[in-house]
């Protein structure tokens, strides 16, 4: 989400001086981080907890520079709910809006209207918030979570909010994250998938409902490159480009032409070139090989892109989306990114979340984001949206 936001991998020594490599060739055509220096990050939507930071907490219905990142260049950001992460490239994080649970990981629970640094965090090379919670991944492929526990979604074996960082139990050789609503998922080196918190509708996977305060296997996944959690479904893509979901599907969020719950994973419909997932409330989102999308899942406020407010069981094309490089579902609307650097987005806007200067709802793609370009990173959050 991945307000509901996946993680970025984790890179592998074997891999990462090609990747250093192909890096430097392709920042001649196109830009590879946000620089923090220059203000570059930009947020619109709902401000009520300073999600997009500054004292005003009222609505933006156009972008505005998130304030107080002055350190080192911007790798990755996430969006939760209400709070806003962004990973730096010295390995630090960032945090700042609702801390009413401890999100933001710097030991109060007061509301931030400024960037902090998450305490005692080095060496964090991917992150993800959930709701109300969040979660890093460090390089040496353990994982920490902070913020709110009440169904064991931080891993550690409690249900203890924490307002600092804590070790997720027992993971190690982790190499991608995700968070959902009130659960959390982990992709290992072997390919497999590990999950833990809530679990009333299947969502962790494991052929049950029993919420885990520590991590489980999903039941029959193999050669998983990322995951993305929903508000109570989860997202697995393979290498082989399919998509497989499990949860809650009353909505058509599981993708397999059914409105039915799955305990373990179901294959997504027609999808077998997926590069990248995400996942809102009630939402799916895939960006496909050819630099198209597909969405499937609840439509109510149009974030499905097809002018009808009808929920979508199966996955369906969104229209005017071609030449994307990056996706992102919040919890009612969904932004693209194409590989011009532009930023268009779909769906709820009652708080101006789709950023073209109106709180009316989209139900067909917005026209490129006025005032934004260049952009390489995009996290959409509960009601607002992140740029840089």
């Amino acid at each position: 989400m991945d307000a509901l936001q996946h993680g970025r991998s984790r890179r592998s020594p074997a891999l990462a001086g090609l990747l250093t490599l192909l890096a430097i060739l392709a920042a001649w055509a196109l830009p590879s981080v946000a620089t923090a220096q220059e203000g570059r990050l930009k947020g619109w939507g709902a401000n009520e907890s300073y999600q997009l930071g500054g004292v005003v907490t009222s609505a933006k219905y156009k972008p505005v520079t998130v304030p107080g990142l002055t350190g080192a260049d911007i790798e990755s950001i996430a969006a939760g709910a209400s709070h806003s992460l962004a990973l730096l490239s010295n390995g630090t994080v960032e945090s700042w809006g609702l801390n009413t649970s401890g999100q933001l990981g710097i030991g109060t629970a007061t509301n931030q209207d400024q960037a902090s640094t998450v305490t005692g965090l080095r060496g964090v090379v991917a992150i993800a918030a959930g709701s109300n919670h969040s979660l890093a991944l460090l390089a040496d492929g353990t994982v920490r979570a902070w913020g709110l526990n009440s169904s064991g979604q931080l891993g550690d074996n409690s249900l203890a909010n924490r307002t600092t960082p804590v070790t997720v139990a027992g993971l190690t050789n982790v190499e991608a994250i995700a968070a959902g609503g009130a659960h959390s998922l982990a992709v290992l080196a072997d390919g497999t998938v590990k999950t833990w918190g809530l679990n009333g509708n299947g969502q962790l996977g494991d052929n049950s409902v029993a919420t885990r305060t520590t991590p489980v296997t999903v039941t029959g996944l193999a050669n998983v490159r990322s995951v993305a959690g929903g508000n109570v479904h989860s997202l697995a893509r393979l290498a082989d480009g399919t998509v497989w979901a499990w949860g809650r599907g009353s909505e058509g969020q599981l993708g397999d032409n059914s409105s039915t719950q799955r305990l373990t994973p179901v294959k997504v419909d027609e999808i077998t070139t997926a590069r990248e997932i995400s996942a809102g409330v009630y939402h799916s989102v895939a960006r496909l090989a050819d630099g198209t999308v597909k969405t499937w899942g609840y439509n109510a406020q149009g974030q499905q892109g097809d002018g009808t407010l009808t929920n979508r069981p199966a996955p369906i094309t969104l229209d005017g989306a071609t030449n994307i490089r990056a996706i992102s579902a919040g919890h009612y609307h969904t932004l693209v990114l194409d590989r011009d650097g532009k930023v268009s987005a779909v769906g709820y806007n009652n708080n101006g979340q789709i950023g073209d200067g109106t709180a009316v709802n989209r139900t067909t793609l917005s026209a490129p984001v006025n005032s934004l370009s260049s952009i390489s990173l995009i996290a959409a959050g509960g009601a607002f949206s992140l740029a840089g």
